[in-house]
């Protein structure tokens, strides 16, 4: 499996490690698929047979599942690193408000790694240990969805969620109806370039097709976000693709990088190169682009669209404390809890209101702390606009047979076969 480079740096106020003290790799560092290998591993452990997933999930499953559960006043919750606090801010106010006694661990690096340590105690019915645990969309957490490994949400239980959570993070196309998962944070897939050396504005994936930046530009070695792409400039709506869509979009990929139009396929080392003009433009995600401090490198949504991914939240069907889970589900949904985190993580928040709650925070601080609030809260990369909203698509959901056609159309085309 291939190694990525923690290559920048988030924060608010100062400079945050983009490495845990645990010594991971902070959330973005790594890619959330990793091409064969890391499919691969998801999906060889798929062989083993599950508790029996639905596409569909009723209300009488719903019913079934909680009937009888009751709070214990404890939690424990997996997580990845650089997605709280240092000091746990969030966590000492939601256990001093409910009561509820959580134990958190930065234990996830990535999905496939991660899927492979659940995956035999879910299916022999058992604890992992963990009560709340965050997803990612993508391969394993459709995997988990279509093995049964989730507990049905009682959405009566999360009205915060049905009260503060926006349009967009609602009944997504990875999870209809939020029937498993709430997301816990996103970012977007778009392109950023420099000004330095692009003179013109950026508006079209088809720039980054364009002869005349020959040698100038990059784009993601992996195959979801390499194939989004391709499809979108195709006019092609990645969530609703067929293998002959994936085929013309492999074909302009191949044809692009054929001409010498791209210089390298990046998993996260595109950060450096764009800022030094190693390339002028490249794919990019929103929160990396925040990130950088150089006021030439810009990120756009382009006209065609872009990718959105989403971290989310979910119960594993064996947890311990599930209601407890719930709980603090709700409890993030209040806009009031979530803005200390995204004024930590930077990333997209599911909730709008925050935008409004670090405005204001704004307005009533001075110094530095004014100017990065400021910042933050006028920021499109972490507040997108509802056009740019709207232009956005998730990935398409893979079954295992489609997982494996995907990989052979489009894995080759970064590995230069």
């Amino acid at each position: 499996m291939s190694q990525f480079d923690p290559a920048f740096l988030r924060g608010l106020t100062r400079p945050r490690l983009a490495r845990s003290d645990a010594g991971g790799p902070a959330r973005r560092d790594v890619l959330r698929l990793m091409g064969a290998a890391g499919a691969g591993l998801a999906l060889s452990a798929c062989g083993v047979k599950g508790q029996g997933g639905k596409e569909k999930v009723s209300q009488s499953d719903v019913e079934k599942y909680w009937a009888g559960k009751t709070g214990s006043g404890r939690l424990n919750w997996a997580n990845w690193p650089g997605y709280m606090q240092d000091d746990r801010e969030t966590i000492k106010a939601f256990e001093k408000e409910t009561g509820v006694k959580v134990t958190y661990k930065e234990v996830i690096q990535e999905m496939a790694p991660w899927f492979g340590k659940i995956q035999a105690p879910l299916a022999a019915g058992q604890s992992i240990g963990f009560d709340l645990m965050v997803m990612t969309n993508g391969i394993q957490l459709e995997q988990c969805r279509q093995l049964g490994y989730l507990a049905p949400l009682d959405l009566s239980k999360l009205p915060n969620f049905q009260a503060n959570a926006g349009p967009s993070f609602k009944n997504p196309s990875y999870d209809p109806g939020n029937a498993f998962t709430v997301p816990y944070e996103s970012g977007v897939t778009g392109i950023a370039y420099n000004t330095e050396y692009v003179k013109e504005e950026i508006t079209s994936i088809a720039q980054l097709f364009d002869p005349k930046y020959k040698g100038k530009v990059g784009m993601m070695g992996d195959s979801q976000e390499l194939g989004n792409f391709g499809m979108f400039l195709l006019g092609i709506d990645p969530e609703k693709s067929t293998k002959a869509d994936w085929e013309k979009a492999a074909a302009k990929l191949r044809e692009q990088r054929d001409k010498g139009i791209v210089r390298k396929y990046y998993s996260q080392d595109y950060v450096d190169a764009v800022s030094k003009g190693d390339v002028w433009m490249t794919m990019a995600w929103s929160g990396d682009v925040y990130s950088l401090t150089s006021p030439d490198v810009k990120f756009v949504v382009p006209r065609e669209g872009g990718t959105i991914w989403t971290d989310n939240l979910c119960v594993p069907k064996t947890a311990e404390n599930p209601v407890d889970a719930l709980t603090l589900m709700n409890w993030l949904y209040l806009p009031e809890n979530n803005a200390p985190l995204t004024e930590f993580i930077n990333y997209m928040p599911p909730i709008p209101a925050t935008q409004k709650l670090i405005a204001q925070k704004a307005e009533q601080a001075g110094g530095a702390d004014k100017k990065d609030l400021t910042r933050l809260s006028t920021s499109p990369l972490v507040f997108p606009s509802q056009a740019d909203l709207a232009r956005l698509r998730h990935y398409r959901r893979l079954t295992q047979a489609e997982e494996t056609e995907y990989q052979k159309i489009f894995e080759p085309i970064s590995k230069g076969s």
